[in-house]
């Protein structure tokens, strides 16, 4: 079978022209996530029609969202979940998804917990690059946020995992699925540390790591894909064996020695340079722009957007008395900001048939309005903060204190 590539030339060119004239604008303050989700839906079936979805752009497309929820995975840093930061992470999760479900009840909008479970999730990927701008990554504050996304990206998914997939299983089977596959990764992780001991497997990974074999970009490819293809043939969703691979590498890949720094970066090279964009861009080809052209479905992007807001906001008020005032609006703002997983979550959810095409097209509407709005406003609020401290902050409480 002859293969056309023409409309993966068409989506490529949008993944390198979207960046691009983002960087040649930097007033505009926008993740170029949205950019290109915007010119697959002007340039797709909804827009001029000029790009379509065939099978090469549907390949690269799936392997970007398994790369996507790999790289969610490797900013989650287990030394953060512990503490005081763990508590509150997993309070406010809780109190996010009770919210949430509520949230999902008074919509309206196909089952109310699968709308709950998507209201409850985070993008993590878009959470730490604005607190590493802003300087406060490292921060008490930036901690806490973190490790409250990471809490959120890691539950939901296997919530959807658990409660809503594909096959036609109990709740129990899927539990006992889900425990079989987090099995296998603590014994991959094991086996590789203890591999990594014998000092002619650690010397041979060091000589070829930054040779043409990349030998260590390889292995965490293996290990994607093998936990991938093991989620999918348990009949979980692959999204779930996706994030496990990147917790995994991130617990497998302490390089306290500091003998293979570049590891991340080459690997974000990969996944961000090469396959993410090309699911974000297919997601705009996809998206159903005409189900937005009925009011009723117009009407509820805000809605989503405030049911955001409400479900990982206001969980946010369980930080007063850790941090101020200012950056509980901030953790706010940071924690109702999500697109990635609302994208990965309403494709599963249309296809299942628990949520309709237009209310999936207004939640990843409301999810591109979050983007766009929330993080602005949440720097903007960070700068005034830092501009108006006439004097040092007290030193912050301790977190990490059991």
């Amino acid at each position: 079978m002859e293969l056309e590539f023409t409309n993966l030339l068409g989506v490529v060119a949008v993944a390198f022209v979207a960046p691009l004239l983002l960087g040649m604008t930097p007033g505009l303050r926008m993740p170029a996530v949205v950019l290109e989700i915007v010119a697959g839906i002007a340039l797709g079936p909804s827009g001029l029609g000029w790009i379509s979805v065939d099978e090469p752009v549907e390949v690269m497309a799936i392997v970007g969202l398994a790369f996507l929820l790999f790289l969610a995975g490797l900013e989650v840093d287990p030394t953060q979940l512990r503490g005081r930061v763990a508590r509150l992470a997993l309070a406010g999760f809780a109190a996010s998804f009770v919210v949430a479900l509520v949230a999902g009840v008074a919509l309206g909008a196909g089952d109310a917990l699968f709308v709950g479970i998507v209201l409850s999730g985070t993008s993590l990927g878009v959470v730490v690059p604005v607190l590493k701008d802003a300087g406060r990554a490292g921060s008490t504050f930036g901690q806490l946020v973190i490790a409250a996304a990471s809490v959120a990206d890691f539950a939901t998914i296997v919530l959807l995992s658990l409660l809503f997939s594909r096959e036609a299983t109990s709740a129990t089977t899927k539990l006992l699925l889900v425990g079989g596959l987090v099995v296998v990764v603590a014994l991959v992780v094991l086996a590789v540390m203890e591999a990594e001991h014998f000092s002619r497997v650690r010397a041979t990974l060091r000589r070829l790591q930054d040779t043409t074999a990349q030998i260590r970009v390889r292995g965490a490819f293996l290990l994607l894909v093998g936990l991938v293809a093991l989620a999918a043939s348990l009949g979980l969703e692959v999204i779930l064996g996706a994030f496990l691979a990147g917790a995994a590498l991130t617990l497998v890949d302490r390089d306290e020695a500091m003998t293979h720094p570049q590891l991340r970066a080459k690997l974000e090279a990969v996944g961000f340079g090469v396959f993410v964009p090309v699911f974000f861009v297919t997601s705009g080809l996809r998206f159903d722009l005409g189900a937005l052209g009925d009011t009723s479905t117009l009407m509820m992007v805000p809605l989503f957007l405030v049911a955001l807001l409400a479900a990982r906001g206001l969980p946010a008020l369980l930080y007063r008395g850790v941090v101020s005032g200012r950056e509980v609006g901030v953790a706010a703002l940071l924690q109702a900001t999500s697109l990635p997983f609302i994208v990965a979550a309403t494709a599963i959810g249309t296809e299942l048939g628990v949520i309709s095409s237009a209310d999936a097209a207004a939640f990843v509407a409301a999810g591109l309005a979050s983007v766009v709005i929330f993080p602005a406003l949440a720097l903007t609020l960070l700068r005034r903060g830092d501009a108006g401290a006439s004097a040092p902050e007290p030193a912050p409480r301790p977190m990490w204190s059991v």
